[in-house]
């Protein structure tokens, strides 16, 4: 069985109430800006590197933020099943203190983690040759300021669910405004410790004002003793659909970070990390702004797969997807026409990316905004199988295409090319199963 919510009462459903737009203006407002400031902190962060650290030291960063987003493996896909669970709750006024606590508990395990492997980085580099203090302790930060992205990225989730979404991206956007503006103070000559501090610190004003209101309605609990039960309970409560969203989390964790890992071995340091990172900011970036399209159905999409309203459920899919195209096309036409000078721009002399990239990079943005308009359908309505049958599949032929790539000794723009190629195949499958699955499925009324 899947684990997505059912149908609303009769009280509340779309015969009762006034209809809603498709999506909101608002959010979409807003969505496109932070998903933008997203964008542009990702290129102003490789291009301030790039001018303040030597080569070496830039792809010891990019590898040590490879190790910080593989933390994202512990996330599990916790957030989507206590989205669903209170998606629900909240789409028919009722409140679930032991939801709220156990959302709780899920978020300081996120938070404790990020500390722990913080911790643990500072101890590891120090104790390298010709390792300082003040470098492992600038890479311990950095890796901290990665980490906790886990924590809001549940807050995140619960703050759609409880219809804050507005109020979440607000407070990201000023993340977003926030950050970039300490990174080009690096230019200038902040230290870059002082940056570290001070993002880290931004984080934490930014946890407690997103959980205030998240406990106002009842999405997060008021007090944190007793939360390593909690968190038990909650995995015990849920442990098949557990099962199902850590494989696909996992899965896709695997996927977006096994380059980062895979190349150096290959390639070694130097000019084929960096290139990697350039190349994955580009189509990384590209999947947060699909994804900022798509975020703006979520509300809608719910609560129409709730009342078995097909022609909104599909018709607010198509819109997003429509709406994806457009910056897909902006960034494809970018990379055709100006694309060697934007990478010149942004390493400067750290690395060259070789022209046959472009190619290969316009693929990946093309599946990836298939691949995020179906991942999102699935993933909020509670289709964790099909994401984790998705996601088992993909990484098998990752895995067999890297074994491939190693024993032919590819080089980095073919082995960029057997990774494009076994990701596009899994967004078409998909899509497929977004089709077959949540959107069918709301044809029919129980």
């Amino acid at each position: 069985m899947h684990a997505h919510f059912g149908t609303l009462s009769k009280t509340t459903t779309s015969i009762d109430r006034p209809r809603e737009r498709l999506i909101s203006i608002p959010f979409m407002l807003l969505r496109a800006l932070t998903a933008s400031g997203a964008l542009a902190t990702g290129f102003v962060q490789t291009f301030v590197f790039a001018r303040i650290l030597s080569p070496e030291r830039f792809s010891v960063f990019i590898v040590v933020g490879a190790i910080g987003y593989t933390l994202w493996l512990a996330e599990l896909g916790l957030p989507n099943i206590l989205f669903v669970h209170l998606r629900g709750l909240h789409l028919t006024g009722r409140r679930d203190a032991q939801a709220a606590r156990q959302a709780t508990a899920v978020g300081l395990f996120y938070l404790a983690l990020a500390v722990a492997a913080a911790l643990i980085c500072l101890i590891v580099t120090i104790a390298q040759p010709f390792s300082t203090w003040l470098g492992a302790t600038e890479l311990a930060l950095f890796l901290l300021a990665i980490a906790l992205n886990l924590t809001w990225t549940l807050l995140r989730s619960l703050s759609i669910a409880a219809d804050l979404f507005v109020y979440y991206e607000s407070l990201e956007l000023a993340r977003r405004c926030a950050t970039i503006a300490g990174l080009l103070t690096l230019l200038a000559g902040l230290p870059l410790i002082a940056f570290l501090i001070a993002i880290n610190t931004l984080w934490s004003i930014l946890f407690v004002a997103a959980a205030y209101r998240l406990i106002g309605q009842g999405a997060l609990a008021p007090y944190l003793r007793g939360w390593p039960g909690e968190l038990w309970a909650f995995f015990k409560r849920n442990r098949h659909d557990a099962a199902r969203s850590s494989t696909s989390a996992l899965s896709n964790a695997f996927i977006a970070l096994f380059p980062y890992y895979v190349v150096p071995m290959l390639f070694g340091l130097g000019a084929a990390p960096i290139i990697l990172e350039v190349t994955f900011r580009v189509f990384r970036g590209a999947c947060v702004i699909f994804t900022a399209f798509c975020d703006l159905a979520v509300p809608g999409q719910t609560r129409a797969f709730a009342e078995h309203d097909v022609d909104r459920l599909l018709h607010t899919t198509l819109l997003v997807a429509g709406l994806c195209c457009i910056p897909a096309a902006i960034a494809c036409a970018v990379l055709i026409f100006a694309g060697a000078p934007l990478f010149a721009f942004l390493l400067r002399t750290a690395a060259v990316v070789p022209p046959a990239i472009t190619p290969i990079l316009i693929v990946l943005l093309i599946a990836g905004m298939v691949q995020t308009v179906s991942e999102v359908l699935l993933q909020y309505i509670g289709y964790f199988r099909s994401l984790a049958y998705n996601g088992l599949g993909v990484v098998a032929a990752m895995i067999v295409a890297t074994s491939v790539s190693y024993l032919a000794d590819f080089s980095l723009v073919e082995f960029f090319t057997a990774y494009a190629a076994v990701y596009a195949v899994g967004a078409g499958a998909l899509a497929i199963m977004a089709w077959r699955g949540p959107i069918r499925t709301a044809r029919y009324r129980p």
